[in-house]
């Protein structure tokens, strides 16, 4: 039976998931006058009316599920009852109360019957069939599967004291943060000569986060040590110049010619030490002569110069530029830090016009019980939002505020919508939804940043059959970094829970402490970052005696290895290890939210490490057997659509290209 001919007796009803007042398509009513209930239609079912056979019969358009018989709720749906805890009879609302976690709640259906698009005008010139199809137009050509439920099991937390997001803070954000970039810009360029390292703003973000104890989801303010290791790190790669990838004789040569121009230029420029000037100037001199005499070198030859130059001169070159160098790492720092207070300042004002209360905040009681996981809650009310323009260009959903527009494929869209229903608690009626999402891509699109690509390999993801696998053979139901745009599991962790908690996010992963579970782990390929991750999953297999199992993707970078690709080598939970070689897997694109679908997919320029780390009740369950790898590994198969990688730019010396999902 399929769901072609779907004659729905309330339209209207039936499709509350979507704010964008979709409406069910064209096809004969049923004669019955038999009604569902309300709960029902929430759930998902509708009443259709089989040609075939000639009778009625029961449709969930969420589970794609069809009956002859009337539906049991909280039987067949996923809707109302995701977890499958209310499902046995006689117990009702007491398992229902005892199953949920803090936070999660079934709605009555007084407030579910007024979610839905009724808060909604649907888009000038737009027939109830184009809305229709802004849901459904797609559905064989998505990225997730949000009917999966998790096996994550999680100790009960209280709601977060962040600060609840708005447009108009989140505006001023993205106005300071883009500041704060065109600062780094201009500091690079003043002091030492050079292009700011490419993403590496980006990475400073995630590694500040390792260690920041400020207030702010996005700019850090309290961190220590001051000076970033990952920027400080980055700049000095770049430094006396930014070395490329080489792939003919004519550009080794100029490469070399540049460097021994450069070091000796920065050497005079500094104050050097007598012994170091003299060392860099003697060999920029002699590295001179020799192309001046010699033009029979080959590609080889002038690498294998410019490699025993950088070793003569690098050391000197580095002694001189440290202290400018940790100069532009502290002022950024500082910088961010006032930004921070500037932004909370103007954020507590706004919520004090809404008499809106942060310190008298009554903490909510939190009993010692394990549940399944649930996403992130906010402890303080959220003030009224503002209005956001919403309208339709082709396939793609454009929502301004204040003359900045952000945008998203209707794709995308639809599945922000489902994640709010299934996750946000505080607003049945959809009534800050799009100012909820116009903040969400906000942010992102400020984490990336404005250049080309920029940011993209910090949000790219797994295929969709890699997932699929994992899930199939392993169990895997959660992905430990990822976002609302793209997660491919409904359950996952993000960098940002104030924002990301209404579509589903479980908060960053480093505060997260499952106690079993399955998860897969492919986070930004952010050296601080991947260290932190691998003591955080240590620790957790450490203390726990439920099944545990991570499946976790890092870059195979050896020259010389990271400390994360160390340690989980060395680790006693390790069960099993295996290589995907460089271009031949591949990535979905970060910018796939709003990319053109034949950019989704690209190939990745290095190898990637699987690495299953379990404790023993997890080895137990989901062991990494021949059969199961041989399955993975089938669903690695390079499917002839990627492009180039946007990381094949990056500088053969600095080991941060990215091809991850975000923290």
């Amino acid at each position: 039976m399929t769901s072609e001919n779907h004659g729905t007796e309330k339209a209207d009803s039936a499709l509350v998931m979507s704010p964008t007042e979709s409406t069910s398509q064209a096809a004969p009513f049923s004669p019955s006058t038999i009604s569902l209930s309300d709960e029902l239609i929430q759930a998902g079912w509708s009443k259709c009316w089989s040609k075939r056979e000639n009778r009625p019969y029961y449709f969930n358009r969420f589970t794609n599920q069809s009956l002859w018989e009337m539906p049991v709720l909280g039987q067949h749906d996923v809707i109302s009852d995701p977890l499958g805890l209310n499902a046995a009879p006689a117990s009702g609302e007491a398992m229902s109360d005892a199953g949920l976690g803090n936070g999660q709640r079934k709605r009555p259906p007084s407030e579910d019957a007024q979610a839905g698009p009724n808060s909604f005008k649907r888009p000038k010139g737009l027939s109830s069939v184009d809305m229709t199809c802004l849901n459904w137009s797609l559905c064989f050509r998505v990225y997730w599967d949000l009917d999966i439920q998790t096996n994550a099991v999680i100790r009960e937390r209280a709601p977060a004291d962040h600060l609840p997001p708005h447009p108009e803070i989140e505006l001023q954000r993205a106005q300071l943060t883009t500041k704060l970039r065109q600062h780094y810009h201009e500091l690079c360029s003043q002091r030492e000569g050079i292009e700011p390292p490419r993403e590496s703003f980006n990475r400073w973000l995630l590694e500040r986060k390792v260690v920041d104890k400020g207030l702010d989801p996005l700019l850090p303010s309290e961190c220590d040590p001051v000076i970033s290791p990952s920027m400080f790190r980055e700049i000095m790669n770049d430094i006396p110049i930014r070395l490329s990838r080489i792939k003919y004789k004519e550009e080794a040569r100029k490469l070399l010619f540049k460097y021994a121009e450069a070091a000796k230029k920065m050497i005079d420029s500094r104050n050097a030490t007598p012994d170091s000037r003299k060392v860099v100037k003697w060999n920029a001199e002699d590295t001179m002569n020799w192309l001046r005499r010699d033009h029979s070198a080959s590609k080889e030859d002038y690498m294998d110069r410019l490699e025993h130059l950088r070793k003569q001169c690098g050391p000197h070159v580095a002694s001189v530029a440290k202290d400018s160098v940790e100069g532009i790492c502290s002022k950024i720092y500082h910088i961010s830090a006032e930004y921070v207070r500037r932004i909370r300042q103007a954020h507590l004002t706004l919520l004090k016009e809404c008499n809106i209360s942060v310190d008298g905040t009554e903490s909510t009681a939190v009993q010692d019980r394990l549940v399944y996981c649930y996403p992130a809650r906010l402890s303080i009310p959220s003030p009224p939002q503002p209005r956001v323009e919403l309208h339709f260009e082709n396939d793609v959903a454009c929502l301004r505020y204040k003359g900045e527009m952000v945008k998203v494929n209707r794709g995308h869209f639809s599945k922000l919508e489902l994640l709010y229903r299934y996750s946000c608690i505080d607003d049945p009626r959809f009534e800050k939804f799009l100012s909820r999402v116009w903040c969400l891509i906000k942010r992102y699109q400020v984490m990336f940043g404005s250049g080309v690509n920029e940011g993209s390999g910090l949000q790219g993801a797994l295929p969709v059959p890699i997932f699929e696998a994992l899930n199939k053979q392993f169990g895997v139901t959660f992905e430990c970094f990822a976002s609302p745009l793209n997660c491919y599991f409904k359950q996952f962790c993000s960098a940002f829970p104030d924002i990301d908690g209404f579509f589903g996010s479980r908060g960053p992963f480093l505060s997260f402490s499952p106690a079993s579970g399955s998860f897969e782990a492919n986070p930004p390929f952010c050296e601080e970052l991947m260290d932190a991750m691998v003591k955080h999953f240590e620790d957790l297999l450490e203390h726990s005696s439920e099944p545990l199992s991570f499946i976790i993707f890092v870059p195979e970078w050896r020259d010389p290895p990271t400390p994360a690709l160390t340690r989980m080598e060395a680790s006693r939970f390790r069960r099993h290890q295996m290589i995907a070689p460089a271009f031949e897997h591949e990535y979905r694109s970060g910018l796939q939210h709003i990319c053109k679908r034949e950019e989704i997919y690209y190939k990745s320029v290095h190898g990637t490490a699987v690495i299953f780390l379990q404790n023993n009740a997890g080895f137990s369950k989901w062991e990494p057997t021949t059969e199961r790898i041989q399955e993975f590994l089938a669903a690695y198969k390079i499917s002839g659509r990627s492009l180039p990688s946007p990381a094949t730019d990056k500088s053969s010396s600095c080991r941060t290209s990215t091809n991850s999902a975000f923290s």
